[in-house]
């Protein structure tokens, strides 16, 4: 077996017929231009996402743990990304094959790191929502060694073509997307988040069904349209976090299938485009996973220098957390004489659980 070491990135590009311009052209200028504006927002989002967790103390808890996390894995994305931008296009030819490497090391240990956070965010709302806790069991060691867990298997994962899963001693297994990766690992990583996504869908389509069978026991003691809102809202919820999983992430994962199984494909038109759109789902998580959190919000304009704006609020706190603590006091101070009362809080509770942290 021969291997290529001593090549240059321009001798992979040309035998995967993957040209290098010499000089930027207008689809070069587009994509780093629309990846530096995603790469803004996406350290922005995040950054203040983990910021708000750490200043304010009532996040202080395993779920906000794991979303602090997420934006941190977001967050290197995003950083990562803005190093893809200015190595890219004419650049690319300067690169050695271990600078290469490096490149598409950070972006593959990254948004590995962002998606299994996400997996692990399903889990950890599972686990709550079907005990009815408050607040996941998980004490922080645990927290502590899964993050740990997650970021190593993303470190590895980035680190496997580098460490010899590449093409560089097997030309005929180059990919035309990434050159120097073999195609195999590149359909082992897509295979990976698809089997991640599977996993998210059985989790939130558990979710939904045991909230919707609670809902319809309760709505003897309600009025049909809460059930109904109950319903539509969760469906909602789980809706966007699916959602926006599959736009940002089906079309790059189904090219990278396509690279391995389909010589005749052109795989490459749109393939810059469609690593655009899964680093845009880098930005959405903060939105989906902390923003729509009403706590979280009023710490960001706290961070963002609005306090008056959130000074009126500041008894407010988001579901999961202090609201349910509060009802459970008045529930143990009135008794437990009302069963349908204290199943329409459960109730609520589950779906507060879902909708408040996680989406």
């Amino acid at each position: 077996m021969v291997c290529h070491d001593n090549e240059t990135v321009s001798f992979f590009y040309n035998l995967s017929k993957k040209s290098i311009s010499d000089t930027w052209r207008p689809k070069d200028v587009v994509v780093v231009s629309l990846g530096l504006l995603v790469c803004a927002f996406v350290i922005f989002a995040n950054i203040l996402v983990m910021l708000a967790i750490f200043i304010n103390r009532r996040f202080h808890y395993p779920i906000y743990y794991l979303l602090g996390n997420l934006a941190a894995a977001d967050l290197f994305s995003g950083i990562s990304y803005l190093y893809l931008m200015f190595h890219t296009g004419p650049w690319t030819s300067k690169l050695s094959i271990h600078e290469w490497f490096v490149r598409q090391g950070l972006i593959d240990t990254s948004l590995t790191a962002s998606v299994i956070n996400l997996m692990a965010i399903a889990l950890e709302r599972h686990q709550t929502i079907f005990t009815m806790q408050l607040h996941s069991k998980m004490t922080n060691h645990r927290v502590v060694l899964l993050i740990v867990g997650i970021w190593l298997i993303a470190i590895v994962l980035g680190l496997v073509p580098s460490m010899g899963w590449s093409c560089v001693c097997n030309l005929q297994q180059c990919s035309n997307m990434a050159p120097l990766y073999s195609r195999s690992y590149l359909v082992f990583w897509a295979v990976l988040n698809l089997l991640t996504f599977t996993v998210m869908v059985a989790v939130y389509t558990r979710i939904f069904i045991y909230v919707r069978r609670k809902s319809h026991r309760m709505s003897q003691h309600t009025s049909q349209a809460k059930h109904k809102e109950t319903v539509v809202n969760l469906m909602k919820t789980v809706v966007m976090i699916l959602g926006c999983f599959v736009v940002c992430w089906t079309p790059g994962l189904v090219l990278l299938l396509l690279d391995s199984s389909c010589e005749s494909c052109d795989v490459l038109t749109y393939e810059k485009f469609f690593l655009v759109m899964a680093e845009c789902n880098s930005f959405m998580n903060p939105i989906i996973y902390s923003y729509r959190d009403k706590d979280m919000r009023d710490t960001f304009k706290r961070i963002l220098c609005f306090p008056c704006l959130g000074s009126q609020q500041k008894g407010e706190h988001s579901g999961v957390r202090f609201n349910t603590l509060e009802q459970e006091a008045r529930r143990a101070r009135e008794g437990d004489g009302d069963q349908a009362n204290g199943g329409q809080v459960v109730l609520k509770d589950a779906e507060n659980m879902l909708d408040s942290t996680e989406s």
